[in-house]
């Protein structure tokens, strides 16, 4: 999975930060470490939802440099589904119970508006709920990845979920450097 192109990401190998910044800066960090015969797993994480960030290293650097540079993962042949593309309007299906159906039909401009009105009001006042847990989930995904194995993984987690900022940075800060700095950075979020 690539990373959005506004994201940064971060790599390590094993415990040790190699580099972080643009995927085609990082990328290319990668490669020279691999190149060079390093041996231990290499994890390239984007700093926003921590998804771990696949990179084809065959070749030349040049040629893995053209290949994320070329890499946009459109696919314009690709058939159109129900909605209105051009407008950015996506058809999916939505499952309601009959009296959901019932009263979304008596609404003002029908289901679609009264849905996407919802929608668009849920998103306003979760805001600060909804940073706080993709911050953790992210934050959970980079440790269990990378932090699984060291000291007080658990207690880590346990203190992430419990939004107890001072407990987990007492933790983690036990761990390497570079996964220390990294996991208090993606969970920032968390404590707001």
């Amino acid at each position: 999975m690539e990373p959005a192109p506004q994201n940064t990401c971060t790599a390590f190998a094993g415990h040790e930060l190699l580099a972080s910044g643009d995927l085609a800066t990082v990328a290319l960090a990668v490669k020279r470490v691999l190149d060079a015969g390093e041996e231990r797993a290499v994890h390239i994480f984007d700093d926003v939802t921590s998804q771990l960030v696949e990179i084809d290293f065959r070749g030349t650097p040049d040629e893995v440099a053209a290949r994320i540079a070329g890499d946009s993962g459109a696919k314009p042949d690709a058939p159109r589904g129900p909605g209105r593309p051009k407008l950015g309007v996506v058809g999916r299906e939505v499952t309601l119970l009959p009296r959901h159906w019932e009263w979304l039909a008596t609404q003002p401009g029908g289901a679609s508006v009264t849905l996407r009105k919802l929608v668009e009001e849920a998103r306003r006042t979760r805001r600060g709920e909804d940073e706080m847990r993709r911050s953790q989930d992210a934050a959970y995904r980079f440790m269990t990845a990378l932090a699984g194995d060291l000291l007080g993984y658990e207690e880590a987690t346990r203190a992430l979920y419990a939004h107890d900022e001072q407990r987990f940075n007492t933790i983690v800060e036990l761990w390497p450097a570079g996964v220390s700095a990294h996991a208090k950075r993606v969970a920032a979020g968390a404590w707001r």
